[in-house]
């Protein structure tokens, strides 16, 4: 038995609880996981992890084992980078889930960056929507807009960016700029759709929040089409501003009803808690951090311009 290899798939089983999903991961078959963690618990003469026909748990010397083991794999993984490279060069696979257009504005530009830094970290970048269940689904990080609900995940806040409001100016020329959120009755807004029902717009006034239950023709799922339709004239959108950055910038749209827009959208790297952040991780989060506290097209200056 590789011990190094069954303690990397304990470690592996044990945070996403499925033997399945460690398999899926590994290009290998869900019993050679089985004989792979049960080799190693006759080996430490002590259960690992406890099974029923129906749940997956780690046993209180499975857990003990655990945070000791994440400890190793983790150090170990830093020395030989270190020892081979005669710097911190951390190594491996980083699964990291993000919405498609950030991902393709935003992160995948970046990469060139990141792997000439880190030339021995893989990224597998899944890219959905949807709310993804990390430890079940074997992601080590995911890039979320907005704030956090799930008290089991730990974000770090790597950027922020205003919630705007926009239109063409020919748009706005034939129809009139809003001058309040109340002014937005019966306009055409391109909303945003999701879970059967349209977002509300959120706005800051003077005596607390303001909400507008936004109507039009054109309701979609996806960020690039509520881009399209904005800049093909088809109404008022409201999106966060690095959607827009670039047409703020040279004027092809306008952002209006800025003293009604609310604090800054967090963008956050989030990750399981209650497990030490292996460094390969942690390097990402951070280069990410850096990057996008010089990316001009996150956070608009007071004039709706990219910062110079």
């Amino acid at each position: 038995m590789d011990q190094l290899e069954a303690i990397r798939m304990f470690v592996r089983v044990a945070d996403s609880g499925s033997f399945s999903a460690v398999a899926r991961e590994a290009g290998i078959g869900q019993p050679a996981v089985s004989k792979q963690i049960a080799a190693l618990e006759a080996r430490l003469g002590a259960q690992l992890l406890r099974r029923t026909s129906r749940s997956l748990s780690v046993t209180e010397a499975g857990q003990d084992f655990y945070e000791s083991a994440v400890r190793l794999i983790d150090d170990l993984e830093t020395a030989v980078s270190r020892i081979g490279r005669g710097q911190m060069a951390p190594a491996g696979l980083i699964r990291v889930t993000v919405a498609p257009v950030f991902g393709r504005v935003h992160l995948l530009p970046r990469l060139g960056e990141f792997f000439a830094r880190f030339p021995d970290i893989v990224v597998e970048i899944v890219v959905t929507d949807r709310t993804v269940d990390l430890v079940q689904e074997g992601v080590d990080v995911a890039i979320h807009n907005g704030p956090l609900t799930d008290s089991s995940l730990v974000a770090r806040k790597i950027a922020a960016t205003p919630v705007v409001t926009v239109a063409t100016p020919e748009h706005l020329e034939r129809n009139g700029e809003p001058g309040s959120p109340n002014d937005l009755e019966g306009r055409e807004c391109i909303t945003f759709v999701s879970g059967g029902g349209t977002w509300p717009w959120r706005f800051k006034g003077k005596f607390g929040e303001i909400v507008h239950q936004p109507k039009g023709h054109l309701r979609t799922n996806d960020a690039e089409q509520i881009r399209a339709a904005v800049l093909a004239g088809l109404g008022l959108a409201h999106a966060p501003g690095w959607l827009f950055a670039r047409e703020i910038a040279t004027g092809e749209v306008s952002r209006i009803l800025r003293k009604y827009e609310r604090d800054p959208l967090s963008i956050s790297a989030v990750h399981p808690g209650g497990r030490r952040l292996a460094t390969k991780v942690r390097v990402f989060v951070d280069f990410l951090a850096e990057v996008f506290a010089a990316d001009p097209s996150l956070t608009l200056d007071q004039r709706g311009r990219r910062r110079s």
